[in-house]
């Protein structure tokens, strides 16, 4: 299957069926823009993101990706990232396919696989790779289905078990390979996410998401900013501007009140952070959305 095959079958998908919420395929989901963007802040879910068409810059602390036609991305843990569509035109639109992964879904896999899918001590949580056939092909099929609904249910989970399988042993699936074990330091690291994402408007306790991971407080910086590239405290910091980003978005509430939501007591220490985050002061997106 090339990737023109692919684009095509993307792109019936996208107009076929343009309401998600009821979309054959749920996992699936289709990016088009016809333009270049500015640096946008968001939270990337464990995904493979596989470019189409145009192309795009991804950033996460010290991790960089350049994407273009033909590259796929795939994300293992929960990330606060910030991106850009670098190619893009109403003749060219910037088209990717973006695939949900499910960690569940890896981890089922350990009996079969865990002995021979050793772990990647230097796998990233970003991991760039050329589309690979092994992975395509199931994922052509997948996509396929979306013609029948009926073997999108039956078929669907049995055709994603196998994509995550491939991707597993590929090249770019150290990490996933790192992830088997619920025991792991990738696994416990995502354990952490998981209470900082849930939890946080409140105040950090490092020490006790050490005692979470089962780590020193030592060790679990060192393998939390290896993983995602920054630090817990910092984490937080990018998922609270990213909230306070949509919540000023939306026009409903007043710089002060949107840095309280995000868990600030101090409107100054919060458009501080705001301006070094995103190049500007709460008070500018504001009036924009206004």
């Amino acid at each position: 299957m090339s990737l023109d095959q692919l684009q095509t079958l993307a792109m019936q998908y996208m107009s076929i069926n343009s309401d998600e919420s009821d979309a054959p395929l749920p996992a699936l989901h289709i990016l088009n823009k016809d333009h270049v963007s500015t640096f946008e802040a968001t939270v990337y879910n464990p995904v493979i993101c596989l470019i189409l068409q145009g192309s795009k810059e991804t950033h996460i602390g010290t991790q960089s990706v350049s994407l273009t036609r033909g590259d796929a991305l795939l994300v293992s843990h929960d990330l606060p990232v910030t991106s850009k569509i670098t190619k893009a035109s109403p003749e060219c639109p910037y088209l990717a396919l973006i695939l949900s992964l499910d960690i569940g879904l890896v981890r089922s896999l350990y009996d079969q696989v865990g002995e021979v899918a050793s772990d990647d001590a230097h796998a990233k949580s970003l991991s760039k790779s050329q589309a690979d056939p092994a992975w395509i092909e199931p994922l052509t099929r997948y996509i396929r289905l979306a013609d029948n609904r009926l073997e999108a249910q039956v078929l669907g989970p049995l055709i994603l078990k196998e994509i995550h399988f491939r991707l597993l042993m590929s090249p770019m699936g150290g990490m996933l390979r790192n992830l088997l074990s619920v025991d792991s330091h990738a696994s416990r690291i995502a354990k952490a996410i998981a209470r900082i994402r849930a939890k946080f408007r409140e105040p950090l306790v490092v020490a006790d998401l050490a005692k979470l991971t089962g780590m020193s407080q030592s060790s679990f910086h060192e393998h939390f900013k290896a993983i995602t590239g920054t630090t817990p405290l910092q984490y937080q910091k990018d998922l609270r501007m990213i909230e306070a980003r949509n919540l000023l978005a939306r026009g409903v509430h007043t710089v002060s009140v949107a840095g309280f939501e995000v868990g600030y007591e101090s409107p100054t220490h919060f458009s501080r952070d705001y301006s070094r985050k995103f190049g500007c002061s709460p008070k500018h997106h504001l009036a924009q959305a206004l």
